[in-house]
């Protein structure tokens, strides 16, 4: 087996009820120079065990004892700890389905080799990994516009209780922010609290 050059050195955690295939994930994930840093049999385990150790991808069953892996898998994706890489017998299209919609990032029908398993998991990191940071692009996005809300409230008090321009009342937001080492935000919301009521 030749080590991963994708993504080497992930941590993972795997989980299978079946020892042997259970062993079999973690020589494929060793052998790649990824490291396991938890092996478990049910997907509540699956779900502690990720919480615990935050790792890079969970590989996990599908029907497991205490709680399926559909089920883990959900909880582990509502919580976005890691990616989650799906394994089982069955291609049946409404099981895919059904993990996919539970957050599963990639899936491999057993019996699988190391080129179906090593590739899968790099796809569910790297799709994590892209989520991630749309989430945050959003959550940026997100507060640049109610800084603007917020700094265009300020500046239209500015304007009615100083009587200044619209200019007069962001330079002076802008200056401010500088002379107290504040953000503007921070200024803006010192006006509109002072002000606005």
């Amino acid at each position: 087996m030749t080590p991963s050059t994708e993504t080497p050195g992930l941590r993972a955690v795997v989980a299978e009820d079946e020892a042997l295939i259970r062993l079999d994930v973690v020589e494929t994930l060793t052998a790649a120079g990824h490291t396991v840093v938890a092996e478990v049999g049910d997907g509540q385990a699956a779900v502690a065990a990720a919480r615990e150790h935050r790792p890079d991808v969970v590989v996990m069953d599908v029907m497991m004892p205490v709680m399926d892996g559909i089920a883990a898998a959900g909880e582990i994706s509502a919580e976005r700890l890691t990616p989650v890489v799906m394994l089982t017998a069955f291609s049946q299209r409404d099981l895919v389905e059904r993990a996919a919609q539970a957050g599963a990032m990639a899936y491999v029908v057993k019996p699988f080799t190391e080129k179906d398993l090593l590739p899968a998991v790099e796809l569910a990191v790297a799709r994590f990994d892209q989520i991630r940071g749309l989430e945050e692009e959003v959550r940026d996005l997100g507060e640049r516009l109610e800084t603007r809300k917020l700094v265009d409230r300020a500046k239209a008090l500015l304007q009615a209780r100083l009587d200044l321009s619209e200019a007069e009342s962001f330079r002076w937001i802008q200056k401010t922010s500088m002379d107290r080492r504040l953000s503007m935000r921070e200024v803006a919301r010192t006006v509109v609290d002072q002000m606005g009521a």
